[in-house]
């Protein structure tokens, strides 16, 4: 089988989709996010609703999937959500030329193929296309070496650490805050 990367914009049909891989991300890595998987579920997909209609895409808030498409078939037709990445710039007027990446998740069977490069190239490219934005901010793990690997290959740079930024069932972990000048 013949597969190639389609990266595009998510909109209100792939809600499902969307809610599925996220809610597997947060069930499978629950020290990788800050929303849990029960809280998610309580609040049901919807709570995606207004980043899926994409009405502030162009000002920096926007959603892209990854899908699988196989070159031998309509790219279109029923290719895999396999990957996702969000942008959502700040709200704030004195704050306004910063972004944060978000909800950044990789299905298992994808990891290591270049998908979570592709989203995050594709976000970058998007970006800097957004006026008045300079800066994109993330928050990683401080054990997920490999993320933060790929984030710094990219040009994020560490900038401090959030001891104890999460705690999963009584567990703490510590964040690498990191941070992107376009």
């Amino acid at each position: 089988m013949n597969s190639a990367l389609l990266i595009r914009q998510l909109g209100p049909a792939d809600r499902d989709a969307y809610f599925q891989l996220r809610l597997h991300g947060l069930k499978t890595h629950p020290e990788s996010f800050g929303q849990g998987y029960e809280e998610a579920l309580a609040k049901g997909a919807s709570q995606h609703d207004a980043m899926l209609q994409g009405a502030r895409a162009a000002k920096g808030d926007f959603l892209l999937g990854a899908y699988a498409v196989n070159a031998a078939v309509n790219a279109a037709v029923n290719a895999p959500l396999i990957g996702v990445v969000g942008l959502l710039r700040s709200q704030r007027d004195k704050e306004q030329h910063k972004a944060s990446v978000i909800g950044m998740y990789v299905a298992p069977e994808a990891a290591g193929r270049g998908v979570g490069r592709a989203l995050l190239n594709a976000l970058l490219e998007r970006a800097a296309q957004v006026e008045g934005l300079r800066q994109i901010q993330l928050i990683v793990n401080s054990q997920n070496e490999a993320a933060r690997k790929l984030y710094e290959s990219l040009g994020f740079r560490r900038y401090g650490c959030e001891i104890d930024a999460l705690n999963v069932n009584g567990v703490f972990h510590d964040a690498d805050l990191m941070a992107r000048f376009m």
